[in-house]
């Protein structure tokens, strides 16, 4: 025996309010009363209902429709959210005197869901704790860095079945959660006028069809997912096809659904405004609960007020910059004006000297090379800076404004500035490869063949005895800012030290990724006029020490879970061409 939807309802109408009355049934169930009386009926001679009770057979005929477990996503970096993600996962931020994620566990388990999986990678220990207070299970995501929320699932796929799909971070002010579902859904709410987000188009019976990123006066997707038996198969054997495919790395779990949406039935369940809550930004969660930033334990913040002399309460417009390679930066403002937060990156308390960056810092500002410094912590790493508004990054393909960088590069060169801290490609590189071996053998090939070239290159570089002078050493266009007044700032001197000339040309080639015909150029604005045989040959070979420094410093970066992307081929790409071409120089 099967049973219809309309059977369904009335049945599970029927189990939350026993011995009920056909109109108590009809305004339980939501069907019409004529609806109720004829399927009372037609239940009772199945032999489901019984006086107004659902029978044991009855409750073998929900059984397929039991919730069989739900899946709490966790792992994300919740990078829009920042600075408040970079101190604790959004999930476990408290809103109106509740942790986002408990409550909705509570909710779950007040709606008899079994079995709970919370799936953690950004900062997982924070969520240990759930296990023993509710009784979830915890599940790691080691790809949380690399992937989207598709490596979430593909966590957990063989124990999708009759599952909810929750974001730990959402707000529920009523349980969406029950028992008993009838098929796979996606929640929805309506936007009245334009919305950013995505658009549900529903055919038949209310099918998901397709979703538009954007769109007017439509239902558009948020908050959780419920995913049926059949629903949970097909994705996860669909997931298990693309996982491998480079395009799938970066898609949200939502993306590969509609990418065969035609073999994957969902359809949308609508809610009324003020059920779901999504906090895009700091300002959204402000305005659902205004007592957030006053309630919150945050040394970030605390900081902010302290070097600033605002309150909490003037803090706005906080958002995420673009995330560096080494540390995290969000805007915000204040009755005063616009600043910058930068947070220290995972594992830099191993790698860079912050009294020395601070110290670097002070001199920039003094000298005006750097514009935007106000205070840092030398012990802790964190920074507040000026926000350049309507600033522009440096085009280091124009061949004026390269002349431009390398004008600046040789007035920091040509500065009477002592910092207590040297700097050296070579010597860099060896620290960052001596933490690479407390992790066991570096297992890359032709790692060791580069090495002994980078070896024997600065062996030459040191017989040059070139100049030492203060060098930035992170000398590239994303921290070379043009403010709107068209002055150019050097910002960001985290591996700011004593240094051979040269050091500055050397990362700038192989960070912006000048073609060699670039590079020459480059030189000879550095020094306005050609270069000599020998400064040639020596700046080239800082070309080479650089990217072969970067290289082992983001082998080191990934093996402690930080992501760099692309940038690793870069800096080999650049440490393998200028090592053979710098030698041969030498050499030759």
């Amino acid at each position: 025996m099967s049973i219809n939807r309309n059977e369904f309802t009335l049945l599970l109408a029927a189990k939350r309010r026993p011995a009920a009355t056909q109109r108590q049934l009809a305004a339980e169930s939501g069907l019409s009363l004529g609806t109720v009386n004829g399927l009372v009926k037609d239940l009772q001679v199945k032999g489901l209902l019984e006086e107004g009770r659902i029978t044991a057979k009855g409750m073998a005929e929900l059984k397929p429709y039991q919730v069989d477990n739900a899946v709490i996503m966790a792992a994300g970096l919740s990078s829009r959210f920042a600075p408040v993600s970079y101190e604790r996962p959004k999930g476990l931020l408290t809103v109106r005197g509740e942790v986002l994620i408990e409550r909705q566990i509570r909710q779950l388990q007040e709606a008899g869901v079994p079995e709970i999986m919370v799936v953690v990678g950004y900062k997982k220990e924070q969520f240990f704790y759930l296990e023993e207070k509710f009784g979830v299970q915890i599940v790691v995501n080691h790809q949380f860095a690399s992937r989207n929320n598709n490596s979430t699932l593909m966590m957990v796929r063989e124990m999708l079945g009759n599952t909810y799909i929750c974001s730990s971070d959402d707000y529920f002010t009523t349980n969406p959660f029950e028992p008993y579902v009838w098929q796979a859904y996606y929640s929805a709410e309506y936007s009245e006028g334009y919305t950013k987000e995505w658009c549900i188009s529903t055919g038949r019976r209310d099918r998901i069809e397709s979703v538009t990123i954007g769109g007017s006066d439509a239902w558009f997707m948020t908050g959780h997912a419920y995913f049926d038996r059949q629903f949970s198969q097909a994705f996860a054997q669909i997931l298990v096809d693309v996982y491998d495919d480079p395009r799938t790395e970066g898609k949200l779990w939502e993306e590969i659904y509609l990418d065969h949406v035609d073999r994957l039935d969902m359809e949308i369940r609508r809610y009324e405004p003020g059920v779901i809550y999504e906090f895009d930004t700091l300002d959204e969660l402000r305005e659902f609960d205004p007592l957030f930033l006053q309630n919150l334990d945050s040394d970030i913040f605390d900081n902010m007020v302290q070097v600033l002399g605002c309150s909490k309460d003037e803090i706005h417009d906080v958002y995420p910059l673009k995330k560096g390679l080494t540390n995290l930066s969000c805007h915000f403002a204040t009755n005063d004006g616009e600043y910058v937060y930068r947070h220290p990156g995972i594992g830099t308390d191993k790698m860079i000297d912050r009294s020395a960056e601070m110290a670097a810092l002070a001199l920039a500002k003094k000298t005006g090379i750097d514009n935007t410094f106000i205070y840092g912590d030398p012990q802790k790493g964190w920074k507040i800076s000026l926000f350049l508004k309507g600033a522009r990054e440096l085009d280091p393909h124009d061949p004026a404004q390269l002349d431009r960088a390398m004008k600046l590069a040789r007035k920091l060169h040509d500065q009477d500035l002592v910092l207590d801290r040297t700097f050296d490609y070579f010597q860099e590189s060896k620290k960052y490869e001596a933490l690479l071996r407390e992790k066991g053998q570096i297992e890359v090939p032709d790692y060791a063949s580069m090495a002994a070239q980078a070896a024997r290159l600065d062996a030459h570089v040191k017989a040059d005895d070139a100049r030492v002078c203060l060098t930035h050493n992170d000398f590239f266009n994303l921290n070379l800012l043009i403010d709107q007044d068209d002055v150019l700032n050097l910002i960001d001197w985290e591996y700011a030290g004593m240094s051979d000339y040269a050091s500055d040309f050397g990362t700038f080639v192989v960070t912006c990724m000048l073609e060699p015909q670039e590079a020459e150029h480059a030189l000879t604005c550095y020094f306005d006029r050609t270069p000599t045989p020998q400064e040639h040959r020596h700046n080239m070979a800082h070309v080479a020490l650089a990217g072969w420094c970067w290289y082992v410093w983001a082998l080191q970066k990934e093996s402690e879970g930080d992501y760099v992307g692309d940038w690793m081929y870069t800096y080999y790409r650049y440490a393998k061409q200028y090592l053979a071409l710098a030698l041969a120089e030498y050499e030759d």
